[in-house]
């Protein structure tokens, strides 16, 4: 396989990632911090994040890459499952096969599965970065055999003993597009200034907030809906409802469905409005900007709750559960929150104290480690040839009741 971006001399780092925005930021972030450092880079990911990945993965090669995951419970659903993700692990072996990367990285979502098996089978080294507060399903599966693992956040949750033993906190990874704004001063709004609230609900969780935040707006006293300036992602069929419910309030909003320039309006803004993404979590912390959570609920590993708490206890963002986020509770705390500017600045400070815009440098610090290491021997030690760890994968995946428990 030839390419345009990297020549056969160089170290090669295959990047394994998908399913949401949160899992494939921080990779594109890693990517960028190597191709700086001088090391080939690929993405492996599934069809929807490599269409995201398109605009702004510029240092390598993007595979896309047969995946699922074990939400359904009929059997013939399972099939399925395991059928593509069988086909997954064979496209990879391939592509590993032929591209014999130093190191492959995963950063979890059931996508990045199949690499990090055929890594495995392969013989090659891997490591696993966590992006949220607990340690999701597939880094839980695969952490036996990896060399590394990278969290990002200082007390992560549901890491064994053994596991510890090879635990760096490195923060997560976020874009240079981020890093731009990171420690911007926070500038107070005050008197009859324009309050500028941002709203953001990512791929998974705008739904709740394009029904509840223009309803608690339009409950706000006339004089704080004229400071209003409020800016909202939102799902691309609430978009004109959600429109014309700000414009019906006479609130000024702007509501699109994405923005390219996300990072900069958080940086503009006195509050932000969201759920908690770990990769949302990180930029807020990085940028240094107070927030109301609200978690995404129902979530199998309670990640969400999870990083919204972390924030929170060190007083750098209030939460309130999803079942409690309701237009009345939304615009009492609104009035308390845009009428008390030193309250605000206080949460942006302590937002400030947990950013780590230095993690793309760990983790990369990391990645050039096991890239250093000749010998690449799995952690175990292990010495099975590929066919042999073949059979064993086979016998794993065929317990799929077990596994449906453990994979995402």
């Amino acid at each position: 396989m030839k390419s345009r971006f990297y020549s056969k001399d160089q170290r090669l780092v295959a990047i394994a990632t998908g399913g949401t925005g949160g899992h494939l930021f921080p990779g594109l972030a890693l990517a960028e911090e190597l191709g700086r450092r001088g090391y080939g880079v690929v993405l492996m990911t599934d069809e929807r994040m490599a269409t995201i990945a398109h605009s702004s993965f510029e240092v390598g090669d993007i595979y896309v890459l047969p995946s699922a995951t074990f939400s359904g419970r009929r059997n013939i659903m399972l099939l399925v499952a395991f059928c593509n993700i069988l086909r997954g692990v064979w496209r990879s072996w391939k592509i590993i096969r032929q591209l014999r990367p130093a190191v492959v990285v995963g950063f979890g979502g059931y996508p990045s599965l199949p690499p990090l098996v055929a890594a495995w089978l392969r013989r090659v080294p891997f490591c696993l970065h966590e992006q949220n507060a607990v340690m999701g399903r597939v880094n839980r599966f695969m952490a036996f055999g990896a060399s590394g693992v990278a969290a990002g956040f200082s007390e992560p949750i549901g890491f064994k003993a053994a596991i510890r033993k090879r635990l760096t906190i490195t923060g997560n990874p976020v874009r240079s597009v981020v890093q731009k704004y990171a420690s911007s001063p926070y500038q107070v709004s005050q008197g009859s200034d324009p309050f500028r609230l941002l709203v953001v609900g990512g791929s998974q969780g705008a739904r709740l907030l394009d029904d509840v935040m223009p309803c608690a707006c339009a409950n706000l006293p006339l004089a704080l809906k004229a400071r209003m300036r409020i800016t909202q992602q939102c799902r691309p069929e609430n978009t004109l409802r959600v429109r014309n419910a700000y414009k019906e309030a006479g609130i000024s909003a702007i509501v699109e469905d994405f923005y390219n320039d996300l990072p900069k309006r958080m940086m503009e803004s006195h509050l932000i409005i969201a759920r908690a993404g770990a990769s949302c979590v990180s930029e807020l912390a990085v940028i240094g900007r107070p927030s109301v959570l609200t978690p995404l609920a129902g979530t199998l590993d309670g990640d969400q709750v999870a990083n919204a708490q972390y924030l929170s206890h060190v007083g750098a963002a209030w939460v309130i559960p999803q079942e409690s986020f309701t237009p009345e509770a939304v615009s009492t705390l609104l009035v308390e929150l845009a009428t008390t500017p030193g309250q605000l600045e206080k949460v942006a400070d302590a937002a400030l104290q947990e950013g780590r815009p230095n993690a793309v440098c760990l983790l990369a610090d990391l990645v050039e480690e096991l890239c250093g290491n000749k010998g690449r021997k799995r952690h175990s030690g292990r010495q099975d040839s590929s066919s042999q760890n073949f059979i064993e994968f086979l016998a794993i995946m065929l317990k799929y009741r077990s596994w449906r428990g453990q994979i995402s």
